[in-house]
């Protein structure tokens, strides 16, 4: 094949944060990686220094770290037999652009799920009996296991978590509960890296109300990191400054978890290291037996086409396009919603939450004091942590009272119901209402759906002539049910600590569209799983259908949990990559039997 590569041990599509922690591990290992990025080199101290990080219209407005629409988009509609139309505004994706991916944009909330969202059908069974989850299957859910335990993640949690320096205290130390902490989080060996991060005057206010009313708060634990910190990679990051801009932005301290801070000085320096910018992998190429791939085509800034051998191939790209990689690569079979065959593009999902906003009069909540992960919340209501026996739904939602940003665009319409939103009033109020204004979010589960899933589009294709990827989505019942109830918890709590002129968002009161959300954490598509009739993936993220393809990435997740998912990501790609070098290098073939 013409510009044709020289053979890698492993080729790595999509250099943010799993395709990075990955290619670490098995550079490590003695393998010889090649990364290929479809976005440019972006480094801190030249993209992102603290004169230039704070430019909210560059970043957070215009949004110049993520993907532009006319690279690639997906298409969209709620249910089947629509006619879906092509997604022209980055709201609820946010596809990264750059060597470090949506790692380096994102907030830095680091959340380890709870070892009910590993087995929510085996833990509803238990807890509710057979018939009840029966009862939600039969209404629509497509509920099952990963395939994987929280005891068997907990190592790779906490490798995930040296890495990035994550902020936060413990609040189950091997079985121990700790007040102050999460007491409901899965236990853990040891304490976080670096401390937990320290309360604004709205966290404090709402920390006091939320344990006064009998609830157990606590900070979020944060890639913000508190204090000075050398990682286990031996890259020094530095404190967190509480600057507010980190959504969206880059972080000129060194102090936001992200692939640039944490793994790529090291990663850089490896001699059987290579990345490929601004070059995109089309689709992997099959061996004429099928069973396995030999590399991938790709195609670079100028056009030139090219293909890289490898013996192993790792699409770690953003959660759309490793299904859309799967489906254009024909490894699996396209998931069909009426006869409920096949896997790639099954058990889609999204994240299902709400805001409350309130006013305290005369307070000053300085919200220019802010962080990405910067809030505390409680845990009461989320996952299975409350008894669900005489409710309609199953999940809930982790309820946040936070202080992530203060940016004064973003912010511009965080004003009293009732002012205008122009002119000499609007002026006035937001002068008044910015010191004032506090913000409670609830972020939920979200259960899969038959009828939710990813698809390649019959009409519209990228500028290379292949199929843009389709979703088909639309809220499910259990959802609204559950954020409901958790937003109602979250109203009780915004009355308690005092707030005035109270707003809420609920947005799954209506039907889903891409335009309006308040989290980008699309799930799915691709699942991991112990049976290959509901997964494409097996536990170790090895594809069913070619055993030399691994995919990592939000993808793998059966379902949605009650946090965001990048802690996830980044710990089942140590342990796959562990899986690849440890086993599948020296003995090829399922490292699970179907």
């Amino acid at each position: 094949m013409a510009n044709e590569r020289p053979k890698a041990d492993v080729v790595i599509v999509g250099l943010g944060w799993a395709g990075s922690v990955m290619a670490e591990e098995l550079t490590r290992a003695g393998l010889n990686v090649v990364a290929i990025e479809r976005g440019a080199w972006r480094d801190t101290s030249t993209d992102f220094p603290p004169a230039v990080d704070p430019d909210e219209l560059r970043w957070h407005t215009r949004r110049e770290l993520l993907q532009p629409m006319s690279v690639e988009t997906t298409t969209f509609r709620n249910k089947t037999g629509q006619q879906a139309a092509p997604v022209r505004n980055w709201n609820a994706f946010q596809f990264g652009w750059n060597v470090g991916g949506a790692g380096t944009h994102w907030a830095g909330m680091s959340w380890r799920f709870l070892p009910w969202d590993f087995e929510v059908a085996t833990q509803t069974a238990e807890r509710y009996g057979q018939e009840r989850l029966d009862s939600l299957m039969a209404e629509g859910l497509q509920l099952q296991d990963w395939g994987v335990s929280y005891e068997e993640m907990a190592p790779y949690y906490d490798r995930f978590e040296r890495i990035a320096g994550t902020s936060g205290k413990a609040g189950n130390l091997n079985g121990q509960k700790i007040k102050g902490g999460n007491v409901f989080e899965g236990p853990r060996e040891r304490e976080y890296p670096t401390p937990q991060l320290k309360d604004t005057n709205w966290m404090s206010m709402y920390r006091q109300t939320t344990e006064g009313m009998g609830y157990n708060p606590f900070t979020i634990p944060a890639g913000n990191i508190s204090q000075a910190y050398v990682n286990p990679l031996g890259v020094t990051m530095g404190p967190c400054t509480y600057c507010g801009f980190c959504d969206f932005h880059g972080c000129g301290n060194f102090s936001k978890s992200s692939p640039q801070a944490c793994i790529l000085p090291a990663l850089m320096r490896r001699s059987n290291f290579t990345v490929l910018t601004e070059t995109e992998v089309l689709h992997a190429v099959k061996h004429e037996d099928g069973k396995t791939v030999k590399g991938v085509k790709f195609v670079t800034r100028d056009g030139e086409e090219g293909f890289q051998p490898a013996d192993v191939v790792c699409i770690t790209a953003y959660q759309m396009d490793n299904v859309r990689l799967m489906l254009l690569s024909g490894i699996g079979e396209q998931y069909d919603p009426a006869t409920q065959q096949g896997t790639i593009g099954r058990n889609y999902s999204y994240q299902t939450c709400s805001s409350v906003t309130g006013f305290f009069s005369g307070a000053k909540m300085n919200p220019f004091i802010g962080g990405g992960a910067l809030g505390v919340q409680i845990d009461d209501f989320n996952g299975d942590n409350f008894d669900h026996s005489d409710l309609d739904f199953i999940g809930g939602a982790g309820i946040m009272g936070y202080s992530t940003n203060g940016r004064p665009i973003a912010n511009m319409n965080g004003i009293r119901p009732g002012n205008k939103r122009w002119g000499s009033e609007w002026k006035e109020a937001y002068a008044r209402d910015y010191q004032e204004v506090a913000n409670i979010f609830c972020q939920g589960t979200s259960m899969p759906t038959r009828d939710a899933y990813l698809s390649l589009d019959p009409t519209y294709k990228d500028r290379h002539g292949q199929p843009l990827l389709r979703l088909t989505f639309d809220w499910n019942r259990n959802d609204a049910s559950m954020i409901d109830y958790t937003t109602k918890k979250a109203v009780e709590i915004m009355r308690e600590a005092g707030g005035e002129d109270i707003m809420v968002d609920n947005q799954a009161e209506a039907s889903w569209n891409p335009y309006k959300q308040h989290s980008s954490h699309t799930i799915g598509g691709l699942v991991m799983g112990s049976n290959p009739a509901t997964s494409a993936l097996n536990p170790y993220l090895q594809s069913w259908d070619c055993h030399n393809v691994f995919s990592v990435g939000a993808s793998a997740f059966p379902n949605n949990g009650g946090y965001n998912p990048t802690l996830t990501v980044g710990a089942l790609a140590v342990r796959a990559a562990r899986a690849i070098h440890e086993t599948y290098i020296n003995n090829p073939g399922p490292l699970v039997e179907a």
